[in-house]
């Protein structure tokens, strides 16, 4: 019968194992022929010994070294280069029935659900395992499961054939910035969201103008009874702030007032965190240490948008994006400009029809702006220039004066009484629902009256800068209501001929609470740029919003920087004509 006796061992106090000095002695000469690799915690170690590799003496014994109390279970940290290694893992033929199942989270979210991975069918397929190999295998698509739907809660659902449109074309800037213009300062979107200012009730200065009664019959418009809309020769002034000579008069003698503006420019500068398209704003700093915020003649300023914030938004003919720039006239009618243009239009005009000529309201002052040379009738329009306190420390004051609109006036019970309310005029139109950049708007003959909640919601997410804009002047007005007409074309292939197929009432604060719009960074976004300003010397600047990325940028300009524009925009002109000839 075999037997194996154990050698002796020599005990040290020092470490395990004989000392290096009675080793040759203790052990035998086979056992000094076992080769040491030296390994680290870190090293993933397959098997503690291999008794089905070769017959080899050094291999049997490579395995039996490799049962030290150190070959412990390998964890689950990568391991270092640290060359070859005896120990180091391989699959072996023993592992072929098993199935490799990747349970990490960012894998598993990359890797696309499949029938075969949800339905039963894959389970039965997939060969036989141990409870180990089950366990992972059932955790790994519960996670599978799991964290696709995760993602898609927090990001966009993909469209159809996403990955082949068009790259959009970059909008272009407002003004083009020359290169004698200095930056003075540059101010994000974010940075300006989390600015605030509590800003007291407003006190009245003076009151100019004339304004006409609502006419109540265009409450009962809806569509199936619907109205043309009917454009009016009237004249409605709106200059800038640096021409109105009420305004002048006022920097002149006021003292206290540092600051002038309209409504729109203040509107303007309230609601910019919501802005898309490019604007800008001329500001002048005189030497008296007064600011004028005008707006820029010929410049975008004035005109109503159009879907300005829808995920889609028009598609300019230009525009890479755009199938059929030149042969398709819903494509030459739908443009961002045409758009704009044609909803400036619809707004004027039906603010000059919804009123009632023969009744008036009077003012305490006549129209301001209107010379005794000037020919055409007076639309409806009463002009507030209204003080409002903007100070935070009471050693420096800031002051600002705005010339706010009111569009017309509610009769009281009698003829004899003063208006009940102030109301201002304002529009939304309706283009085409099945043009590109229509952002999802349902028709509106056919969900308006009966789901005019909905199109109001559609609406102010496709134009929340411009509904939010009208809520912040007719609130800067002190306007009691404002009253929103629903246009839309006749023809969908016919810009100039619209309808009106109905009108909702709105108070300015409650339309901006439905928004989700806090007026106190309106005001404080106003007041950062007023500080911006005044921390710099006298002169001329810009405010410009950069037509591509959420961010406003204030440059210093020339004093006659609109005349040079104009001069190289002439020069252009003249080029491009002598080419054609040529």
């Amino acid at each position: 019968m075999a037997s194996f006796s154990l050698p002796n061992i020599a005990s040290d106090s020092g470490f395990w194992g004989p000392s290096d000095a009675s080793a040759s002695t203790v052990l035998s000469d086979d056992l000094q022929k076992i080769p040491y690799a030296p390994f680290l915690k870190t090293d993933r170690i397959g098997r503690i010994a291999d008794w089905n590799a070769g017959s080899q003496p050094d291999e049997r014994a490579a395995g039996a070294a490799a049962a030290r109390p150190r070959a412990i279970r390998a964890p689950s940290i990568p391991a270092p280069a640290t060359g070859v290694n005896m120990f180091t893992y391989f699959h072996g033929d023993d592992e072929s029935s098993f199935s490799l199942v990747e349970n990490s989270r960012a894998s598993a979210a990359r890797r696309p659900l499949t029938s075969a991975t949800r339905g039963r069918g894959a389970a039965a397929a997939r060969p036989a395992a141990v409870s180990r190999g089950d366990a992972a295998s059932s955790a790994g698509r519960g996670r599978a499961r799991a964290v696709p739907q995760a993602a898609q809660r927090g990001a966009r659902r993909g469209g159809w054939r996403d990955w082949e449109r068009t790259q959009r074309k970059a909008r272009e800037a407002s003004i083009t910035v020359g290169p004698e213009w200095q930056k003075v300062a540059e101010m994000d979107f974010v940075r300006l969201g989390k600015l605030r200012l509590d800003v007291e009730e407003p006190e009245t200065i003076s009151t100019y103008g004339t304004l006409y009664a609502y006419d109540r019959t265009y409450d009962r418009v809806s569509v199936r009874f619907e109205k043309p809309l009917q454009p009016r020769d009237r004249v409605h002034y709106n200059p800038t702030t640096s021409e109105d000579p009420v305004i002048q008069q006022f920097a002149a003698g006021e003292q206290s007032a540092q600051v002038f503006a309209t409504d729109s420019i203040i509107a303007l500068l309230m609601c910019s965190t919501r802005s898309v398209y490019p604007w800008d704003i001329v500001i002048t700093k005189t030497e008296e240490g007064k600011i004028f915020f005008d707006k820029r003649a010929n410049g975008p300023f004035d005109f109503v948008t159009v879907n300005e914030n829808a995920n889609e938004p028009p598609i300019e003919l230009t525009d890479p994006a755009n199938p059929n720039p030149e042969n398709s006239t819903r494509a030459q009618i739908n443009t961002p400009s045409a758009l704009s243009l044609e909803a400036t239009f619809v707004n004027e005009n039906f603010g000059f029809q919804v009123v009632d000529e023969r009744k008036s309201f009077k003012f305490g002052e006549p129209n301001p702006f209107q010379t005794p040379g000037d020919e055409g009738q007076l639309a409806s329009c009463g002009y507030r220039y209204r003080r409002f306190n903007l100070s935070t420390d009471e050693e420096d004051p800031v002051e600002l004066i705005v010339r706010a609109e009111l569009n017309a006036y509610v009769p009281g019970a009698s003829a004899n009484k003063p208006p009940s309310q102030y109301i201002t005029i304002r529009t939304l139109n309706e283009f085409d629902s099945r043009a590109p950049g229509a952002g999802g708007a349902p028709d509106w003959r056919l969900r308006l009256d009966t789901s005019r909640g909905a199109v109001v919601a559609t609406e102010m997410k496709n134009n929340s800068f411009k509904l939010a804009r009208f809520a912040v002047q007719s609130s800067l007005a002190g306007a009691d209501n404002m009253k929103l007409g629903y246009i839309s074309r006749a023809n969908p292939l016919d810009p100039y001929r619209h309808v009106i197929l109905g009108t909702s009432w709105f108070k300015p604060r409650e339309l901006a609470l439905q928004m989700a719009y806090n007026v106190s960074n309106g005001w404080g976004i106003v007041r950062t740029i007023i500080d911006v300003v005044r921390n710099a010397p006298a002169g001329r600047f810009v405010l410009l919003k950069d037509p591509n990325r959420p961010v406003v940028r204030l440059y210093s300009v020339p004093w006659d920087f609109e005349q040079i524009e104009e001069e190289e925009e002439e020069e252009e002109v003249a080029a491009e004509a002598t080419e054609e000839q040529e």
